[in-house]
This record gives C-alpha cells, structure tokens and sequence, in this order.
C-alpha cells in the first residue's frame, strides 16, 4: 500500500522524504520490522520506542513516525511528525488493514469483572443464530477454530487491526471482544467501530495507570463513545447508572439490564443451585422464557444477562439466546472444579480484586458442607495503591473464607514476601485465620492436604493462566495439572483399608 494511503487523514508534519513509497506491514516494535516497513515510536512506561529507531531504519523500515524531535540523516528515510504516537499508530493501522471492523458486526465488553464469561456466552449465542464469530480477550484469540495467545486482554492497535483483518478473510461476521480501561486510555482500540458496547461493573483495579476510581471510570466510558448502536449497561452497578444517564443525555441509545432496579432485560424466579443457576428472562415485548446458567451464582445470572440484552438488540430471536445460554456448559478459569469426589472439591477461578474474590466466595459458602478454604495472592504495585489493595483483598478472605493460605500470584519484579505479609496483617487485624506461603505450589498442597471430606479449596487469581511471572521470568504454571498430578500422587501412596 502506498504510503499517501496508510496516513490518510492523519494530521503529520513531514521531516523529511515523501509519500510516494510502498508500505509493506506497520509495527512499534524494532524487532519485528520487516523490509518497508514503517515503524511508530511510542513512548512506553518501560522503554521508549525513540530509541530504537536507528535499529528500525537497520531492519528495514522506510518510513518513521515520531513525537520526538530526531536527527535521521539517511535520504531514503521518510519521517513524519505527530502529536501522539499510539493515536498516529491506530489511525495508521486502521487505514492499512483498511479498516476491517467497518465490515463487521463488533461488541465491545467492558468493566472490571464478567468480561470473559460474556464473550464466551455470546460467541455461542451469536453461532446459535448461524454468524461466524471471532473473539478477542483475557483467553487469547479464537476464530476459525484456532485459538492464539495475546499479550494484552485487549492487543495493541496494530496487531488488533491485523487480527480484525484475518478474521474477515476466515468470513468472520461479528467480533466480540474484551475491551480493557488500558487499551481503551493507551488508543489501541482507536478507529475501531463499535456496533454494541456492553459495560457490566466497575470496582478497584489498574489504580496504578488511572490513580483513582474516577479516572478509572471515564476511561471505560470512552469505549461508548466508539458505538453506533446500541449501549448495554448493568443498571444494578452504581458507576452504570452514572453511565446511563451521561449516555441517555448524549441521545444515545440504551438497553439495561439487571436483577434489583428497573431494567430493560432483568431476570425474575431466580433459583441458584451448586453447579447452575435458573431464571425467568424478562424482555421490554413482555417477552419471558426460563434460562438455565450453567455455572453457579449471581455474578453469572448478571453475566448472562449482559448476553441477553446483546443478543437482543441484535435481533436474535428469544429460542436462539435460550440456546446459545444453555450451550455454555463452562469457561476455563471461571468458577471451574478441577477435582471432585462426593463433597470434596477444589474449585479454579480468575478472581484477582477484592469485589470478585468476594463474590467467588459468596457463591460457593451456601454449597460448602464443610469449610472453606482460599488460596490466593494479590498483584498489585507498590506504595498506597497497592496497598489498599492487598488490605482490601485480606479483609474479603478473612470474612468470607475459614481459612486463607496467602501466597504468590505475579510477584513480577517486587518482592513477594512483602506482598505477602501485608495482606496477612490485614486478615490478621480481621480476625481471619491464615498461613503464608511463598511458593504457589507448595501453598495449593497445603490447601489440599489441610481440606477434609466435605471442604472446599479455591485457587483465586490465575484462572484461566498457564503461567507465573517471577521477576522477568515467566515459568509454565496451570493449576488444573497441578491440583491433578497432586491428588493422583495422593492416591498412589494410599493404602487401601479392609
């Protein structure tokens, strides 16, 4: 594509060089410059992409976009001069991939907890109704059958229009995809067009890139200022009632969903079972069938609630939502029992702030004959941020679980042992009982062997993940294999009774 093409509409001032010259492929990232290429060099929280531009021009760029003043002294170089860099990114990369979601049905899902479950929930409502789906979010990409690994819940500008790109050629007709708070204040979903948003909650999280709930908050409402049709919100939530009111006096059309106020979709004759839920859907036509859910408590009849009120301002019929809900028999990492025997159980789930844990909890204490045991880390940075964080995620277990066994999540860079003693000091001040354990592994065999006939162990915070990140290594780390290959070996060593 000419270069002309690929900067259409993008306000730059030209450094040096022109515009006539092919543009093969568009990256941030030096390492993957091809022959003409042209590189953006963003400014990141790690690194700075300036620095890396002589290497670009070395692997083969011929053009480069920058913010920065640079001196670049080869003749063939084109270099252009923006304003901001990851928005210049966006708008270049829509425009070579020209433009893939303008050519498809696409769902944004936004909100601190439930976005996963959502999608998975939709992708099979939407196949229910015969459109060819493709999905994008904390559990990778899927699309044509494939599944491929993101390094972001939502990717990067560029790597997301490519993968926009591959599904229409797969004849993906309806995207569906988790739309973070960072990609949404980081531009990656920039020139995207939005045909539905759906917003579900909104709790403490990622207070390290927004510093405060406010800020956290408007930068999730920016994903409805990208839609066209329809705004799906959990009116129950208080920061979506806010949402609906600012979009209703933007004349933006609305649909709400919920369970405890006055909403467009809501659920009635709710009954939740240990491993499924069941409820009446209500619908504006006056409109209701019985839905069965099946993965256990309130925070999926709301999940499934947000599919519904999707499913329906796309025009899907009532029977093929009903079907689409009820084909979900469940989704990696959330609420997952990975072992069973009679009452005994350990349970997997993605719960990684305070709200979610808490709920997680909720949900399976009415169906835990004995006790209930957590094991869980918490992730978050340094300072007061973090800290009332790993406060707040210690006051949950200490309250809603018999006993907490406080280990590691994704120490990253910082020092686990201090992540650790701060969130037992705060299940200590709670009046909670709890052991600390640095080693993941070790703390969900300590789980195990304390758990009787009739208790319950939740592994809260990886979820879905097979990995651990420790300092700057990332280990292979899946708790369903290791809950396995502990319990198989507890049964190699025992001895059978007469």
């Amino acid at each position: 594509m000419l270069l002309s093409s690929v900067v259409k509409d993008l306000n730059f001032k030209k450094i040096k060089g022109g515009l006539n010259k092919t543009i093969r492929s568009v990256t941030y990232d030096s390492r993957k410059v091809v022959k003409e290429s042209l590189f953006v060099a963003i400014q990141g929280f790690i690194s700075d992409g300036h620095d890396y531009v002589n290497q670009a021009i070395k692997n083969g760029a011929n053009t480069i976009v920058v913010e920065k003043d640079l001196s670049i002294e080869d003749l063939d170089i084109t270099v252009l001069k923006v304003t901001d860099s990851r928005d210049a990114l966006a708008k270049i990369s829509a425009n070579f991939y020209q433009n893939p979601t303008e050519k498809m049905n696409l769902v944004g899902i936004t909100g601190t907890n439930g976005k996963t479950s959502i999608s998975y929930f939709l992708k099979s409502i939407f196949e229910q109704n015969n459109k060819m789906t493709g999905v994008i979010g904390t559990n990778g990409t899927v699309f044509n059958n494939q599944s491929f690994k993101n390094d972001n819940t939502t990717p990067e500008s560029s790597n997301l229009q490519e993968i926009f790109s591959e599904m229409l050629k797969f004849k993906v007709d309806t995207g569906i995809m988790e739309v973070s708070s960072h990609s949404l204040e980081l531009k990656r979903v920039a020139y995207c067009k939005f045909n539905t948003a759906i917003f579900t909650n909104l709790s403490p999280d990622h207070l390290e890139l927004h510093g405060d709930m406010e800020n956290y908050f408007q930068a999730k409402a920016k994903l409805f200022d990208l839609t066209s049709d329809y705004n799906v919100i959990n009116i129950d939530d208080t920061y979506g009632a806010r949402l609906v009111n600012k979009l209703k006096s933007n004349n933006k059309k609305v649909l709400t969903y919920g369970v405890e106020n006055n909403a467009d979709i809501f659920a009635s004759d709710i009954e939740l079972n240990e491993g499924y839920s069941v409820y009446t859907l209500n619908t504006p036509k006056n409109e209701t069938v019985k839905v069965k859910v099946n993965m256990p408590g309130m925070i999926y009849v709301y999940n499934s609630l947000a599919s519904v009120a999707c499913a329906y301002c796309n025009d899907i019929s009532l029977l093929d939502i009903k079907k689409g809900i009820e084909n979900v028999k469940n989704i990696q990492g959330r609420l997952e029992v990975v072992y069973q025997e009679k009452d005994h159980k350990v349970v997997v789930d993605f719960a990684h702030t305070a709200d979610s844990l808490e709920k997680a909890l909720k949900t399976l204490r009415p169906f835990t004959k004995g006790e209930l045991i957590v094991v869980f880390g918490v992730y978050a940075p340094p300072g007061n941020i973090g800290r009332d964080k790993r406060k707040s995620m210690g006051e949950v277990s200490a309250k809603y679980a018999d006993f907490s066994v406080v280990t590691s999540d994704n120490p990253k860079n910082q020092d686990p042992a201090l992540i650790i003693k701060e969130v037992g000091q705060a299940i200590k001040k709670a009046g909670g009982n709890f052991i600390e354990i640095v080693d993941r592994k070790k703390a969900i065999e300590y789980a195990i062997d304390m758990s009787g006939k009739s208790d319950t162990v939740l592994l809260a915070g990886k979820g879905h993940e097979t990995s651990q990140v420790i300092g700057d290594k990332e280990i292979p780390f899946d708790e369903r294999r290791i809950v396995k290959e502990y319990m198989e070996a507890i049964k190699a060593q025992s001895i059978p009774v007469d």
